[in-house]
């Protein structure tokens, strides 16, 4: 049966009409004017500069009192290698889609990089501050607003974050179907197996790039579960178990969605068809599928961090706060309950979002020199 289906499919991708080819010519064009419009719009827009609502106004220029990985700022660097990595990744692509147009994994590859305008509330929820010296878009913007600091342009790298894991997660795949023959449980439950190597396989990834970065200065988790965390307290703290496994709500789809079965069709490609989204564009359809998918899972993601924000369960806060440039952001007072030196920032949606109908609590401050954040030193 899996030959009957198999010839049909690699009958239908040999044949080229010159119509289909001369769409594609355009679609490349109209796609490469769309990217370089949207860089241009980009480098209108950005900045370095921080907006009244986020700036601290108390402190002159950008101290650090806290020293990164072997005292170094690394910020220059990570900004210039993200722009090597997209102009890699836009390579890849490019060569990718020529070699193989409608290719799952390339469709793929678009969805895990377009979901980056969910990024400012996926900031928000688990309480993601950005290095404000990071380019980044206006604060000022409402979606981009929800972001505790700036919502920087390194995010655009996402695809290698969310979408990396599938690759060798779908080699160690075939390389066990290969070995344990037919009749073993990766051969029979291939999706299960994939997405429990892609979960594993995550897992480490992430901890192993999110523990670097943000020792690295690029960001920090102002708010972690003490329990579950690494480095709970300091300016490095890291949710451990709570981002590295939410994480991959996203990754574990992406990589199901593009597993071919020895009929040649992918599970999207199959899910479209189901669907009868547009069954005369099947590609479209495909992409939408991945979408939506991809788009649910990002916000599954959102919404566990979302819960612990509400409960309050995030108790430990990251001291001392190493953007002293920027207001402390305490929607909900931890860090000033810990003696931290404000002015502090609630941000946007510190309200019924964050399980406070009636916004950020009051608090006491300790008397001055108390409390776990200002045994760490002064912000500022």
């Amino acid at each position: 049966m899996s030959t009957e289906q198999s010839a049909p499919l690699a009958a239908e991708e040999k044949p080229a009409s010159p119509q289909r080819g001369v769409k594609r010519g355009w679609g490349g064009w109209v796609a490469g004017a769309a990217l370089a419009a949207f860089a241009l719009f980009f480098i209108a827009n950005c900045r370095v500069a921080l907006d009244p609502r986020v700036a601290n106004p108390n402190v002159q220029g950008r101290p650090r009192p806290v020293k990164f990985i072997f005292g170094l700022d690394y910020i220059t660097f990570l900004q210039i290698s993200t722009v090597i990595m997209l102009l890699v990744l836009l390579v890849v692509f490019v060569r990718g889609w020529r070699r193989n147009p409608g290719s799952p994994v390339m469709l793929m590859f678009l969805c895990t990089t377009l979901i980056v305008w969910q990024d400012p509330i996926m900031n928000w929820a688990p309480f993601a501050v950005y290095n404000p010296d990071l380019i980044h878009w206006p604060e000022s913007w409402p979606l981009v607003s929800l972001s505790p600091t700036v919502e920087p342009f390194v995010v655009f790298g996402y695809v290698t974050f969310y979408f990396g894991p599938y690759f060798p997660a779908i080699w160690m795949l075939r390389k066990l179907q290969a070995r344990k023959g037919p009749e073993a449980f990766v051969s029979r439950h291939p999706l299960v197996s994939l997405g429990v190597l892609t979960c594993a396989i995550g897992f480490v990834f992430d901890a192993w790039l999110e523990i670097q970065l943000v020792h690295m200065g690029m960001y920090i988790y102002s708010q972690v579960i003490p329990w579950g965390s690494v480095f709970t307290g300091t300016t490095f703290q890291f949710p451990l178990i709570w981002e590295s496994f939410s994480v991959t709500f996203v990754m574990v789809p992406a990589a199901i969605l593009c597993y071919r079965d020895d009929t040649g069709k992918s599970v999207a490609e199959k899910l479209a068809a189901k669907a009868r989204i547009f069954p005369g564009r099947p590609v479209l359809g495909t992409f939408l599928v991945m979408f939506a998918i991809i788009n649910v899972s990002y916000f599954a993601y959102g919404a566990w961090f979302a819960v612990i924000k509400a409960t309050k369960a995030a108790t430990s806060v990251a001291c001392p706060w190493p953007y002293p440039e920027a207001k402390v952001y305490d929607p909900q007072g931890f860090y000033e309950t810990a003696g931290a030196q404000g002015p502090y920032s609630v941000g946007i949606w510190s309200t019924w979002m964050s399980g406070q109908p009636n916004g950020r609590p009051h608090v006491d401050s300790p008397p001055p020199g108390a409390g776990a954040c200002a045994a760490t030193g002064k912000n500022g």
